[in-house]
C-alpha cells in the first residue's frame, strides 16, 4: 500500500478515532501541523474532493458538525481553527482539516507545510461546499497555481510579518498563541 493511501488505514482502526458515527470517523493527524489538527473522513470510500458530487452535499454538513464537535470537546472558540480540504489532496481519502491557527509544531518544517494552510491552497469548507452546490464538482487548480501558491513568500497568518525562514516564523507564531488560546 503507498504513503498516499495511509489514511484508509486509519479509517479501519479504532484505536485511532477520536470521534466516529454511522458515516464518519475523524483522526488526530498522524503529523499535525498545529498543536490541535483533526481530520474528519467519510467511512464511505471517496479517493479525492474531485470525486464530490452535488448528493454529497449532506455529507460534507455531517463533515462540518463533526468538525464543530471537535472543537467544543477542545473548549476553544471556532475563530481559532481553520476547516478545509488542501485544494490538491496529496492523500487518498476526501478529509477535512481541523486545524488550530497556532501551527505551533514540530512536524511544521517547510515552507509548503506553512503554505499548504495560510494561501489559497487551503480551501475553506464553505467554500468548496458552495462551489459543489453550485456546479456540482470541485474544479481543480492547474499544477502551475499549486506550486505558485506552496512556493508564496512567508507571511504571520495574524499580522504583516513576514519572516526569514520557518524558524523564523515558528518563533515570531509564538507571539500570538494567546489569541488562538481561547
Amino acid at each position: 500500500m503507498s504513503w498516499s493511501s495511509k489514511l484508509l488505514d486509519s479509517l479501519k482502526d479504532p484505536l485511532l478515532h477520536v470521534m466516529t458515527n454511522e458515516r464518519l470517523v475523524a483522526i488526530k493527524d498522524k503529523f499535525p501541523k498545529a498543536r490541535i489538527h483533526f481530520l474528519v473522513m467519510p467511512k464511505e470510500q471517496i479517493s479525492t474532493i474531485f470525486e464530490l458530487k452535488k448528493s454529497h452535499l449532506d455529507l460534507l454538513d455531517d463533515m462540518y458538525l463533526m468538525a464543530e464537535r471537535l472543537i467544543e470537546k477542545q473548549q476553544m472558540s471556532k475563530a481559532s481553527f481553520k476547516i478545509g480540504f488542501h485544494a490538491i489532496p496529496s492523500m487518498q481519502q476526501v478529509h477535512l482539516h481541523v486545524i488550530s491557527r497556532d501551527f505551533d509544531s514540530e512536524a511544521l518544517k517547510t515552507k509548503k507545510h506553512w503554505n499548504s494552510f495560510n494561501t489559497e491552497y487551503f480551501v475553506k469548507f464553505h467554500d468548496l461546499r458552495s462551489e459543489l452546490e453550485k456546479t456540482g464538482k470541485i474544479n481543480r487548480i492547474s499544477e502551475i497555481r499549486a506550486k505558485e501558491l506552496l512556493s508564496m513568500p512567508l507571511k504571520c497568518n495574524s499580522c504583516d510579518f513576514q519572516p526569514k525562514n520557518i524558524p523564523n516564523l515558528k518563533q515570531h507564531l509564538l507571539s500570538h498563541v494567546d489569541l488562538y488560546s481561547s
